[in-house]
């Protein structure tokens, strides 16, 4: 029994929408995922799959996006991702009553594995804009959008505690905790996401949303603070599910 992480999955059965333009990385992309993700993960195992799994717009367009992540080997637990429309938060309830025994749907509630409580919420993070100056130096940003990430935030802080708390009450004490967005920006060595993570004394933070080479330094890679940070991005792994716990 391990588990497993990746993200941004980008999949578009259902629709036109298709990443080729992205870079060679995505070509056949879904291919990838089932090749890697049935090579690696065992019918035993736990993938958590971390946002951005569909490009339809409304639960019918992703039916086939879903069932092919219902195929891929081992329990799936899917993480809300900033493309992920059909993903109403406060009908997450709905959706596991709907999938119940297929996919989990992690929103406001947690996942156990062994004795580990996965939590997660999509968060987010501040991207810009950004302005530079000519030797491509950060001189300023753009103050109003500031203003609304620090709202979105807030937001999805709420909901993480809410993650936290209920496994609590179920009596863990040990954590793994799921972002899709990653928890700081470029400008940021510590933000309300790294903090908690330190609170909770969380084994591991797991994320994804950076995408291109030039992305996959936008935050924290490796140990910060004594606890893991891995980027599970789709292209950054080349579709290769991250091992997170074995």
């Amino acid at each position: 029994m391990a588990l497993y992480a990746l993200g941004d999955l980008h999949l578009s059965f259902q629709t036109d929408k298709s990443m080729d333009k992205f870079g060679k990385v995505w070509k056949n992309h879904e291919r990838k995922i089932e090749k890697y993700v049935s090579r690696t993960v065992g019918q035993e195992d736990t993938l958590v799959l971390t946002g951005d799994h569909s490009w339809g717009r409304k639960l019918p367009e992703c039916r086939e996006d879903l069932a092919f992540i219902e195929r891929l080997p081992g329990r799936k637990i899917l993480l809300r991702g900033n493309h992920d429309m059909f993903w109403d938060a406060k009908k997450t309830e709905r959706l596991n009553e709907e999938f119940k025994g297929r996919l989990f749907f992690l929103q406001n509630n947690f996942a156990a594995y062994q004795d580990y409580a996965l939590v997660g919420t999509k968060g987010y993070t501040f991207e810009g804009p950004f302005y530079l100056d000519r030797r491509g130096r950060i001189v300023g940003w753009d103050r109003e959008r500031e203003a609304q990430a620090e709202k979105l935030v807030a937001r999805e802080m709420e909901r993480l505690r809410e993650s936290f708390r209920r496994a609590g009450e179920a009596g863990y004490r040990k954590f793994i905790l799921f972002l899709h967005y990653p928890p700081t920006n470029i400008l940021e060595q510590t933000s309300p996401f790294t903090e908690i993570a330190e609170e909770y004394g969380v084994s591991a933070v797991v994320y994804s949303h950076c995408h291109g080479e030039s992305r996959f330094g936008d935050s924290i890679r490796g140990t910060f603070h004594g606890i893991p940070y891995l980027l599970v991005s789709g292209d950054y792994l080349n579709f290769h599910p991250a091992l997170v716990l074995p």
